[in-house]
């Protein structure tokens, strides 16, 4: 009896183990796996697909073959150690780009989606989730009655913000062409950014408010009222004056409904290309509202085509700008950036004008990379 009674407990375990390795599937592809050295080898099951290759912001040539081994997998290792960094990448399969079926670890970017992973170390370590005190973020709804909508915003608040009962000055982050109010916290890693730099001492707390520069739009493609509405560039009011112009709204919500420091001494305003057109614009058009403004990668000029009274009188509203002293006006781009001679040419607008004003040179161009380095860079020179 009690051999019956094995016999049948052991067929009862063959049968569940078969039931979870056909539910589950045999050994999981492990894919991207980090080696100790930095190198990292990316694996993809695709045992019918003719030819797989792997693109990524670590493969500057464009995409890279992979190679398929015995059991059908393909696999692709970095030739030399990746340096700290958080990179995206795809696979592509017969001609299709496809996202890691193995990595959970996702980020849109406009209407492309992207695995990613992060190589620790340096910089880097300021893009991951340490063991510091961990600041709120939240998704803000107000209303616009310039624009005649409700809009949305993504707002940090510093680690202490709840328990202080302090007053906290206040840094508008502001997005480039096709993004919106994720792009920073998602892409630019904002949250884990300023919970380590306030944690290290090297950045004052402060609140961030990241804001969606798009005036027609509510919020980010798939939560707002238009429902799933495929992502794009081609929105309108984008650089033709309704953003900046409404944007005094922006400064009177959050002045009302946070505990602010509602000064020009402690406020800041900063974007990558498209938002540092906006905060360019914005600083000069309402010359007593900011103390700190930063350029990353911007657009500086308004087309000729564009008529608004936000860019008329460019040089003049300037004048009055620099007369006023800004405490910190600092401009940044990548060597390779196609708006590098833009930036060029404002510069030596300043220059001859005898402005003041801080200048920082990178490699790359225009990528998320920079400009995750530039928050890095400016975020600590406020409110000093």
């Amino acid at each position: 009896m009690k051999r019956l009674s094995f016999l049948v407990l052991c067929f009862l375990l063959c049968i569940a183990t078969f039931a979870q390795q056909a539910l589950w599937g045999n050994a999981p592809v492990v894919s991207p796996e980090v080696h100790e050295n930095h190198t990292v080898t990316f694996r993809l099951k695709a045992p019918k697909a003719v030819k797989v290759q792997i693109v990524g912001d670590f493969t500057p040539q464009g995409v890279v073959e992979m190679v398929e081994n015995k059991e059908g997998v393909w696999e692709y290792t970095t030739p030399e150690p990746l340096t700290p960094e958080l990179y995206c990448y795809n696979f592509v399969v017969d001609g299709l780009k496809i996202n890691d079926p193995n990595n959970v670890y996702r980020i849109r970017d406009v209407s492309s989606v992207f695995d990613v992973f992060i190589i620790g170390g340096g910089r880097a370590d300021l893009y991951k989730v340490s063991k510091v005190p961990h600041g709120t973020v939240a998704k803000v709804w107000y209303k616009s009655p310039s624009l005649g909508i409700d809009r949305r915003m993504t707002v940090y608040t510093p680690a202490d913000y709840e328990t202080s009962g302090k007053r906290y000055p206040v840094f508008y982050l502001l997005h480039g062409m096709g993004g919106d109010e994720n792009a920073w916290s998602e892409l630019g890693r904002t949250a884990q950014i300023m919970d380590n730099l306030i944690a290290q001492g090297k950045a004052e707390p402060m609140i961030v408010v990241m804001t969606n520069g798009n005036a027609a739009q509510e919020a980010t493609p798939g939560e707002s009222s238009l429902g799933f509405l495929p992502p794009s560039m081609q929105l309108p009011k984008t650089m033709e004056g309704s953003f900046e112009t409404h944007f005094p709204e922006v400064v009177k919500f959050i002045d009302k409904n946070y505990r602010t420091k509602a000064n020009k001494k402690n406020r800041a305003i900063a974007g990558l290309s498209m938002g540092g057109y906006h905060s360019l614009h914005i600083s000069k058009q309402y010359p007593d509202m900011f103390n700190y403004v930063g350029l990353f990668s911007a657009a500086i000029f308004p087309n000729k085509n564009v008529s608004s009274p936000v860019y008329e009188d460019m040089e003049g509203k300037l004048e009055v700008q620099f007369a006023k002293k800004p405490a910190l006006y600092w401009i940044a781009i990548g060597k390779t950036d196609f708006l590098y001679k833009a930036n060029s040419d404002y510069r030596k607008l300043l220059d001859e004008k005898g402005y003041k004003y801080e200048y920082f040179e990178n490699e790359d161009g225009h990528i998320w990379k920079n400009w995750r380095i530039y928050l890095t860079e400016f975020a600590p020179r406020l409110f000093k």
